[in-house]
């Protein structure tokens, strides 16, 4: 029988990146405390270090503004959905069908 693939969260993956940056321990000990395979550990440092840029571009406002974003985008769908929703009961009772 195979076995699943694991699935780590992001804050997992943040963690054990960050340690490996840290280099108080070696990437093969890290995989062997947290029970990971050392090649995703290499990529998920990877990763910080690609993106480490990133964070700092944004500039303190740019947490804020996808935050906000979400909430209009939130908003517009809920509108939409109101929206097909009468639609869809004006539809129905329509006589003749």
């Amino acid at each position: 029988m195979t076995k699943s693939r694991k699935k780590f969260d992001a804050a997992f993956k943040a963690k054990i990146a960050v340690e490996a940056l840290r280099d108080d321990a070696t990437v093969p000990e890290l995989a062997k405390r947290h029970g990971v395979h050392p090649n995703p550990i290499y990529a998920w440092k990877k990763q910080v270090l690609d993106n480490a840029a990133s964070l700092f571009a944004r500039g303190a406002s740019g947490s804020g503004d996808g935050e906000e974003e979400r909430e209009r985008e939130t908003a517009k769908l809920y509108a939409k959905i109101g929206q097909l929703t009468v639609e869809r009961d004006f539809l129905a009772r329509r006589p003749g069908r």
